[in-house]
């Protein structure tokens, strides 16, 4: 009888969390950490707008996705190999970004910044098909947890902690020091286990990509599944788009209130979701996780609205927040699951790196939206809209049922 503990510490499960805390890292050193090496060395504050810019490589990686599918190294494997690749190449250009001076070399390290982001996107693309084909279904849920917390973890590392580091022993050393984590990260990555990986039968990269888009193509009421991965956050990802605004302004919470409430409550919250998310996959089929996670995650954003309703008051606004990043992280959980079981495993990197660029889409254009619509109806409304637009995304799922359990049931077998 397999023990509990090999259940979750099993080396398919050890290398995600690795290869999670890996592919954090790099965020935080090119974003919110840079932002802060900018303003200490008095650079402009239109150069340190411009750093916003570096996050496209995110959001475009499935366009250069393909070529980790086409593209293999017969010694380590296809995964590994790439893995290793971007990682050892993010070693080098953090090592190479430490020695810079960001007032004489604004351009230089904006430029290498841009490379890392490039590097960390492709490192990605490679962790979540390794992800994807290494474990098993039942265990797909676990490893989105386990990525999503060891993610989170890296960024406390390079986004809070370093800015601690940089207070006593300087920026270079600051940025030696997440360069010689990222290496040690490739010890384990070389050592994780292998998978077996079915060749690309194209003759060329264009081939690939062709070949990937008209597999997921087939899938079986395809624009309907496009639809959920896109809608099954958005109500989620609504509410939370101008939450730092609504504690600071809409309710006047402190920095201090809002710092230890909401951004630890969240990160213990979310973590917690994706863990318990992960663990109830084991038994649950997806469809029936993404349902009622789904719902859930829809009812949750009502808690903002009550919070609204009441006003500034610390301990709600701890309840809220707790809820709705714990049916967040549920929800997280079952939506990564579900994405991993539609890949081809000849295909996982383009069409993962696909599937997972129209789940963020809500994310990333959903800024000016949210806050038209409340500067047009008030806290309150808002939150109750993100509430009811949770439920475009969860009718496509029921409307999808048929597919989304013969899905589940094919990757199984």
């Amino acid at each position: 009888m397999i023990s509990p503990i090999h259940t979750l510490l099993n080396r398919r499960l050890l290398a995600i969390l690795v290869l999670g805390f890996a592919s954090g890292l790099p965020f935080a050193l090119t974003s919110s950490t840079l932002q802060a090496w900018f303003t200490e060395a008095n650079v402009s504050l239109k150069a340190i707008g411009t750093l916003s810019l570096l996050g496209i490589p995110y959001t475009f990686k499935f366009l250069w996705a393909p070529l980790m599918d086409y593209y293999g190294f017969s010694q380590l494997g296809k995964r590994k190999a790439w893995i290793l690749l971007t990682q050892f190449a993010l070693v080098l250009a953090l090592f190479v970004i430490a020695q810079m001076e960001p007032a004489k070399e604004t351009t230089l390290i904006g430029i290498l910044a841009l490379l890392i982001t490039f590097f960390s996107a492709s490192q990605d693309i490679s962790v979540n098909a390794y992800t994807t084909e290494v474990l098993h279904p039942e265990e797909r849920g676990l490893g989105a947890a386990y990525t999503v917390f060891a993610y989170r973890v890296a960024v406390l590392i390079s986004g809070g902690f370093a800015l601690v580091m940089a207070d006593y022993i300087g920026w270079k050393m600051t940025y030696y020091c997440m360069s010689a984590l990222m290496l040690l990260s490739m010890l384990p990555t070389y050592f994780a286990p292998s998978v077996n990986e079915p060749a690309v039968p194209a003759q060329n990269l264009y081939q690939t990509t062709l070949q990937a888009l008209a597999d997921l193509w087939q899938r079986d009421r395809i624009i309907l599944l496009l639809l959920f991965i896109m809608f099954y956050k958005f109500g989620d990802a609504l509410a939370l788009s101008l939450i730092t605004n609504f504690l600071l302004h809409g309710l006047g919470f402190t920095l201090t209130e809002v710092g230890l409430a909401y951004k630890l409550v969240s990160f213990i919250a979310m973590i917690a979701g994706g863990f318990i998310g992960g663990l109830i996959l084991m038994r649950w089929n997806i469809y029936r996780a993404l349902l009622v996670f789904g719902i859930a995650q829809a009812c949750s954003n009502l808690t903002f609205a009550l919070l609204a309703y009441v006003g500034k008051h610390f301990l709600l606004m701890t309840v809220s927040v707790f809820i709705e990043n714990f049916c967040s992280g549920l929800s997280t959980a079952a939506l990564f699951a579900f994405m991993m079981s539609l890949c081809n495993r000849r295909f996982t990197a383009s069409q993962f790196a696909l599937l997972s660029a129209i789940a963020s889409l809500g994310r990333v254009f959903l800024g000016p939206f949210a806050a038209f619509m409340v500067e047009n109806v008030g806290w309150i409304q808002f939150f109750i809209w993100s509430f009811v637009l949770c439920f475009p995304g969860i009718l496509f799922l029921t409307l999808l049922k048929n597919e989304v359990l013969c899905n589940e049931h094919a990757t199984a077998e």
